[in-house]
């Protein structure tokens, strides 16, 4: 697949999804990202802002398989992953597959859960397998989990361990609408006379694998790689941090990077291409210090400060591929 038709679909691809998501174009685009990277993606907000309208939309415009938990305090690690059950007729244990055995694993409010069923999902997110009852399965590709999360201050939530937060390619949220988004989505609604939005299927499952394989063609000049490298650097040698990026983060900003310039049909990436996945791609693998929660500063605005303070590579130095 070419890189133009990865654009073009792109753009139908959000087209569609704002139908039913208004007013959240560039949230939506990062969420597209992180399944272009064939990566997860954990959306942060409060309740009622189309986190989960979101998770539903995109199964529908890409034809995955889609699979829905909603996290609660009491569910257990079997009911994500599966577990084996005695067939009295074959006299034999038979394994019924879990929710996890999707393409789209909508994993709804996932820290309402304790974190021995959290990390159930380990595993899966890293290593796409599960291994039960000593039996090891692979997943289907692709296999991606969109999750929900409200904020931690909320009563009942339990906060993600750092190992799982590190295997979330991204972290975005959404936030209020404006006053002419919230109207607009006010008005398709009485037009249409029913809740639900009926989305047309955009591409289908093997098509999103031709393009996640495309993204392979966007090249990364080493001025660039140097560039993610000093940003991630950077976040470990902040005075703000306790806990920096990991390499792991460097690799998910050079995967982002990498798209974001293929959805724009571009077959290298620049360093604003980095410069635009760095908060959602860096944000949530880092640890402040604790004095620093006091003062209401965010990882957030961590990864803003390094961007201003890491020099930018000039134009000069970023070589287009050679044809």
């Amino acid at each position: 697949m070419e890189l133009e038709q990865v654009r073009d679909l792109s753009r139908q691809i959000v087209d569609e999804i704002e139908r039913a998501v208004v007013g959240k174009r560039e949230s939506i685009e990062l969420v597209l990202l992180g399944l272009l990277g064939d990566g997860h993606v954990l959306l942060e907000d409060y309740p009622g802002l189309a986190k989960t309208l979101t998770a539903r939309s995109f199964a529908q415009v890409t034809e995955m398989r889609f699979a829905r938990v909603q996290f609660t305090p009491d569910l257990m690690p079997a009911d994500v992953t599966g577990s084996s059950i005695w067939n009295q007729r074959d006299a034999d244990f038979e394994f019924r597959p879990g929710a996890i055995f999707a393409n789209l694993l909508l994993a709804d409010e996932i820290n309402r859960a304790p974190p021995k069923t959290q990390a159930a999902l380990l595993e899966a997110m890293q290593e796409r397998q599960v291994t039960t009852d000593g039996v090891t399965r692979l997943l289907e590709r692709p296999f991606i989990v969109l999750a929900t999360q409200n904020p931690i201050e909320y009563e009942g939530t339990y906060p993600l361990p750092e190992a799982q937060l590190d295997r979330f390619l991204l972290r975005t949220s959404f936030g209020y609408p404006t006053a002419d988004a919230e109207w607009q989505m006010l008005e398709r609604r009485l037009e249409r006379q029913m809740d639900e939005v009926a989305l047309a299927a955009v591409v289908d499952r093997e098509t999103l694998l031709e393009m996640q394989n495309a993204v392979e063609q966007v090249h990364i000049s080493e001025s660039v790689g140097r560039y993610i490298v000093e940003l991630v650097a950077a976040t470990r040698e902040s005075s703000s941090t306790a806990v920096g990026a990991s390499p792991r983060g460097s690799l998910a900003l050079l995967k982002l990077a990498r798209c974001k310039a293929a959805v724009a049909g571009r077959d290298f990436a620049t360093p604003d291409d980095v410069k635009a996945v760095a908060v959602p791609a860096l944000a949530h693998r880092l640890v402040l210090k604790p004095e620093l929660w006091v003062q209401r500063l965010a990882a957030e605005d961590v990864v803003r400060e390094v961007l201003d303070r890491v020099a930018t590579p000039k134009a000069e130095d970023v070589p287009a591929p050679a044809p």
